[in-house]
């Protein structure tokens, strides 16, 4: 078994928005897989967001509920990317700990 510093923070989150964690010695178990394929949807996902954004910016006639909507779902992308983003510090720090 993992050891806690070893833990892979899922990208999605439990009861109460509570973050998720799993604990296993086998990187290509179902729900490695799992989280493997959700952050992949997740960063696809932020970049067409991100492609969206920039055509809402230069088009001086979005309205304000355009704008509004485009950034609560900037929001919701950059929290998956940052989640994304500190799980895979967390696993490159711990795959380089065990390699020295």
């Amino acid at each position: 078994m993992t050891t806690p510093n070893e833990l892979r923070l899922l990208p999605w989150s439990g009861l109460e928005g509570k973050p998720c964690y799993l604990s296993t010695d086998d990187p290509g178990g179902y729900i490695s897989r799992l989280a493997d394929n959700i952050e992949a949807i997740q960063l696809a996902t932020a970049a067409e967001l991100l492609e969206d954004a920039s055509e809402s910016l230069d088009n001086e006639e979005a309205g304000r509920d355009t704008l509004r909507r485009l950034a609560h779902d900037l929001r919701g992308a950059l929290s998956d990317v940052l989640r994304v983003a500190v799980s895979r510090g967390h696993l490159l720090a711990t795959t380089e700990s065990h390699s020295i």
